[in-house]
């Protein structure tokens, strides 16, 4: 199917969405859902849960969020259960401004991007279903043409509780096109949409000597007023401003508190009453999800204003902190870079992780506790177990500071390094070192970063360089294991007949000479000392692999490299040992010899099949790894 017939089949599902009827009609699809009468709030909850949630270590995990926002588990929980769930209830929370506050690139605009296409997509579906008052420039409630006295009685009919009045233009187009019958006025089923001005509105500051309040509430029509004769006639007004055009759905205050007072000022009515003034009209009823942004001088700024206690009263702040996992940082990266044009540049294996360990560290704040460091405090975040920690210890790190993450280096500065380094030097592979190098050269020219902090953020590269240091040679240590499977599984099948013979007291015989002769302690010795195996322990340990053997062969299973954890990192450990030696003499001469060229090459073979590498970066691993090796 091409193209054009995709957008041919779309534009008929949209048709067949599409539902038009009388009040009467609407009531009738009430009885049977009603749900569809939900409120802004209930709706931006219910679509977050239509998506799926899941619990992960006592935190929930919402669908709708997780392949945009990484990291950020704890506060979006917050978020819903504190916010849009209540809200969704009715609880007295709905009444209030969400103001998201939190650190630049830190995902603010690209959760209220999230919510807003959400919404598109979620009115498309039955669960989501809005309907309106057809030809209502407000896109208003049916239910708002149930007379006031009626209301109770609706309620208990229906068990839907109506809240908000008709507006003037529908009042008035109530009595002139429909003879004041309600039931038969039309009704119709709309869809959000952004673009289309259609239950989402966006509203971002400008120039306050420019801007009018119109922007907001709408505006008189000058050219009509000879036709209607009053600018009270609310068919010479225009329900064209932003908050009239996201009434049913949401309204986003971009950077609200840089707004002049008086465009603030009209929200405090619309968040406590549910309503609006424009223009010489009674109130207007409007039910919307207002979501506003903003960082954190900028909020320590209006809050500490007196005049603005009355606004600041009728908001509710989520702090959206930066993510402080490296694993997740890693997803972040790899998402910007996806939708960028560097995508087809090779970026090695760690390399994203590297930048994303400089990254975390540069926002977390040192622990009040002893012996834990900043690098140990970022291991744990990330998930990693570590000797005498438990979740509970990491559950009070994370409650030692409140602000934690709400500083550091954002992501957009790491993502711009990487794009300096490719396009200056036209590279078509990056590596660890490149990226560490630029983000170096970068601090001197951010002008955010004071001095105090520009020394720190070094010391965090010089840190993140040693983590490096040791990924590297684990990486070249696997490939060459990897690639001398053979011999490691000889050094383990000598090392288990020299250990049985041990522990039974038995001689081994010569495979070339045939004599006997004892077991090979100095082997032995050489291969347990890779895991910190100490003298008085090796009897213990070499007769537990014996019993070990002992239980595979009851079973029927063989005892082979793979079944014994210690004592495959011992014999990777040994034969890598007695091998970094290659690595070392190869890349430390310009011209190596045959036989040396062939085993690097074994290993590059490795390092590109089997570890994601190309040919430049698996050749750079080697080379700085021998360096490392040479020092």
């Amino acid at each position: 199917m091409n193209i054009l017939d995709k957008v041919q089949q779309y534009r008929q599902e949209q048709e067949k969405l599409h539902w038009e009827g009388t009040l009467a009609d609407y009531l009738r699809l009430l009885k049977d859902r009603p749900y569809l009468a939900q409120s802004a709030h209930s709706r931006v909850y219910n679509m977050i849960k239509h998506k799926g949630i899941e619990e992960e270590d006592g935190v929930k995990n919402y669908s709708f969020f997780k392949d945009s926002l990484f990291g950020l588990e704890e506060p979006l929980e917050k978020l819903v259960e504190e916010y849009f769930h209540p809200a969704a209830r009715r609880l007295d929370v709905r009444k209030r401004i969400l103001l998201l506050m939190g650190p630049v690139s830190g995902g603010k605009s690209t959760l209220v991007s999230l919510l807003k296409r959400g919404l598109e997509e979620y009115t498309l579906t039955d669960e989501g279903a809005v309907y309106a008052i057809k030809g209502c420039p407000m896109h208003e409630d049916p239910l708002h043409l149930i007379p006031a006295h009626l209301r109770k009685d609706f309620e208990d009919e229906y068990g839907i509780r109506i809240e908000g009045n008709l507006s003037p233009l529908n009042v008035m187009r109530l009595e002139e096109e429909y003879d004041g019958r309600i039931e038969d006025v039309v009704v119709e089923r709309i869809f959000f949409s952004e673009d289309k001005r259609s239950g989402i509105g966006t509203f971002s500051p400008s120039d306050p000597k420019s801007q009018d309040i119109a922007d907001l509430t709408g505006s008189i029509d000058f050219s009509t007023i000879a036709e209607y004769g009053s600018e009270s006639d609310p068919r010479a007004y225009r329900f064209d401003g932003e908050l009239n055009k996201a009434n049913r759905g949401l309204m986003e205050f971009q950077e609200m508190l840089k707004c002049d007072e008086k465009f603030l000022w009209h929200l405090l009515s619309l968040t406590q009453e549910g309503n609006f003034k424009a223009g010489r009209f009674a109130l207007i009823s409007a039910d919307e999800l207002i979501v506003a942004h903003t960082n954190e001088s900028e909020y320590r700024s209006f809050i500490s204003n007196k005049k603005n206690e009355a606004l600041h009263s009728r908001m509710i702040v989520m702090p959206v902190p930066y993510n402080l996992k490296v694993d997740e940082e890693e997803k972040i990266y790899q998402k910007m870079i996806s939708e960028s044009d560097i995508k087809d540049v090779h970026i090695a294996p760690h390399t994203l992780k590297i930048a994303a360990m400089f990254t975390i560290l540069t926002r977390l704040k040192e622990s009040n506790q002893g012996g834990i460091s900043l690098l140990k405090k970022m291991h744990l975040y990330n998930g990693r177990q570590l000797e005498g920690f438990s979740d509970a210890d990491i559950q009070e790190l994370k409650k030692e500071h409140s602000d934690e993450g709400m500083s550091g280096i954002d992501p957009r500065y790491v993502i711009n390094r990487i794009s300096s380094t490719i396009i200056k030097k036209e590279m078509r592979s990056i590596n660890a070192l490149d990226v560490l190098r630029s983000l170096k050269d970068g601090l001197s020219s951010h002008a955010s970063i004071s001095k105090e902090d520009r020394e720190r953020y070094l010391n965090y590269i010089a840190v993140a360089r040693k983590e490096y240091d040791e990924i590297a040679k684990k990486e070249v240590q696997k490939a060459f294991v990897y690639a001398y499977e053979e011999s490691a599984k000889t050094l383990m099948d000598n090392y288990l007949d020299n250990v049985e013979a041990y522990c039974n007291k038995t001689k081994l015989h010569d495979p070339l000479t045939g004599d006997e002769m004892p077991s090979d302690e100095k082997l032995m010795r050489s291969i347990e000392e890779q895991i910190g195996i100490s003298e008085n322990a090796k009897k213990a340990f070499r007769e537990e692999i014996l019993i070990r053997i002992s239980a595979y062969a009851r079973k029927g299973k063989k005892f082979d490299y793979q079944s014994h954890e210690r004592l495959r990192e011992a014999i990777q450990k040994k034969l890598f040992s007695d091998l970094k030696d290659v690595v070392k003499i190869t890349t430390s001469i310009k011209t190596p010899d045959e036989q040396q060229l062939k085993k690097m090459n074994e290993v590059v073979a490795t390092l590109i099949d089997e570890y994601d590498y190309n040919s430049t970066s698996a050749n750079d691993l080697l080379r700085y790894v021998g360096s490392l090796l040479n020092r």
